[in-house]
């Protein structure tokens, strides 16, 4: 975890920004302007409408408060510095004093919040570090807390949102957002600061934009990734998202299907989550490879019948689980030169996706 944005070390791009007028006005119409993560993203579709549907989520049990203190905590903990950054600025904005942002920085417990806030913020950084990953016990102390199980399937969903989003913006290492830091901190934004409290009392619970859950159809019951799903049922927005995503995601050309699969089962064992080692095992059996030939992958990160490339990739995924900014960014550079920015894209996405669903597997347990 960073103390603060500067103890953050940041590489420059790997990846270029690309203009795609047509996407870059879907952006803008959806999340009001276009943030440089979109424009390095752009390439890949599945990535980056899974990362712009992330970034306009809206909340259905949890508070506008809530989610912008872990927005904050989330990007901390994956020491991600240009999520950090932004999330940090938008709280500035927002009419959040620095000292109030600084004590959530440095020591929870301490900070002007009360015990449901302590307590989300400490399974927040629980579940970004998992380390091991929170489960029943945390949940349910959250629930004597008064919180909903429903608010708590919501927060876990927003905090794997936010791994997923760091981790693709640490891996492209995508310059931050100075400009928008700077009017944050600067006359103009502590000017909004001062008005934003009110706006915030009358404006503390969002909904949720009204979108229905496709019910699974017979034939998907037992579809990959489907337990997860059923668990997500009360925030149906998020089941379509997460859905979409995998699917998206599996069906790419850019990497072979098994290779994705595979990704996905290290990052489970590199977290210990057997449900993501067994959708891993189930989407790669048959891809010319036996149920021997995906746990011996799993257990050497890598294997004869693989591709060399494949073989780098699942050196690089168990990376992306824990990591340190720069080193991990160095490892990304050295995958694009032998794989290329597109199939690195992709990459990026499947790993990301994979740690945001393997915390988020949590509710399982």
């Amino acid at each position: 975890m960073a103390s603060t944005i500067i103890d953050i070390p940041w590489s420059e791009p790997i990846v270029p920004a690309v203009s795609d007028p047509a996407w870059e006005a879907e952006v803008k119409r959806r999340a009001g302007s276009v943030a440089e993560t979109y424009r390095r993203i752009a390439p890949v579709p599945w990535l980056r409408e899974l990362c712009l549907t992330i970034d306009t989520s809206r909340l259905q049990f949890l508070s506008r408060h809530l989610l912008n203190v872990v927005k904050m905590v989330t990007s901390q903990e994956n020491s991600c510095r240009y999520c950090y950054g932004a999330a940090r600025a938008y709280m500035r904005v927002m009419g959040y004093s620095e000292s109030y942002i600084g004590r959530i920085e440095r020591e929870t417990q301490h900070a002007e919040l009360d015990e449901k806030e302590r307590a989300v913020i400490q399974f927040c950084r629980n579940l970004v570090r998992s380390n091991p990953r929170p489960a029943g016990p945390e949940r349910e102390a959250l629930i004597r807390l008064g919180f909903t199980q429903p608010a708590v399937t919501e927060l876990a969903f927003m905090i794997a949102g936010g791994c997923i989003f760091n981790r693709v913006t640490t891996l492209i290492a995508c310059p931050p957002e100075h400009a928008f830091e700077q009017f944050a901190y600067g006359p103009l934004g502590r000017m909004l600061g001062l008005v934003a409290p009110v706006l915030r009392i009358f404006g503390g619970r969002t909904p949720r934009a009204a979108v229905a859950a496709a019910a699974a159809p017979a034939e998907m019951e037992n579809a990959p990734f489907e337990r997860i799903f059923a668990v997500l049922s009360p925030l149906p927005s998020a089941v379509v998202l997460l859905r979409t995503a995998l699917q998206d995601a599996m069906a790419s050309p850019l990497l072979p299907r098994r290779t994705k699969a595979l990704m996905v089962g290290v990052v489970g064992r590199s977290l210990d989550c057997n449900f993501c080692q067994r959708e891993a095992m189930s989407l790669s059996a048959g891809d010319g490879l036996t149920e021997a030939d995906v746990e011996a992958s799993l257990a050497a990160l890598g294997s004869p019948k693989l591709e060399p490339y494949e073989n780098s990739l699942l050196t690089w995924v168990r990376d992306t689980v824990r990591y340190q900014p720069e080193a991990i960014q160095q490892q990304t550079r050295v995958l694009s030169a032998e794989i290329g920015n597109l199939a690195l894209l992709e990459a990026i996405g499947v790993a990301a996706l994979a740690n945001g669903v393997a915390r988020l597997a949590m509710l399982l347990e």
